[in-house]
Order: structure tokens, then sequence, then C-alpha cells
């Protein structure tokens, strides 16, 4: 029983990390698209 217990504790956290590490992504993703739209707008004069 206790067994079981450690392995759905390790299921949570390996998932936790896998989508903190989904939303790490994702940020910087969004935050390189934020900078070249930025530079576009900017060097539009």
């Amino acid at each position: 029983m206790e067994g079981i217990m450690n392995l759905k504790r390790k299921e949570k956290k390996s998932q936790s990390r896998r989508l903190g590490k989904y939303l790490k992504e994702q940020k910087r993703r969004i935050y390189i698209i934020r900078r070249c739209v930025m530079m576009l707008i900017c060097s539009r004069d």
C-alpha cells in the first residue's frame, strides 16, 4: 500500500516538472515574439 502512495507522489512530481518546463518554454517564446514585434513597430519610422 505504501509503495503505491510513493509511486503516485512521484508521478505528480514528474507531471508538475513537465508542466513547469512547458510553461517556461512558452514564456520564453512569448518574450521573444513580443521583443520582435516591438522592434518592428519601433523601426517603422
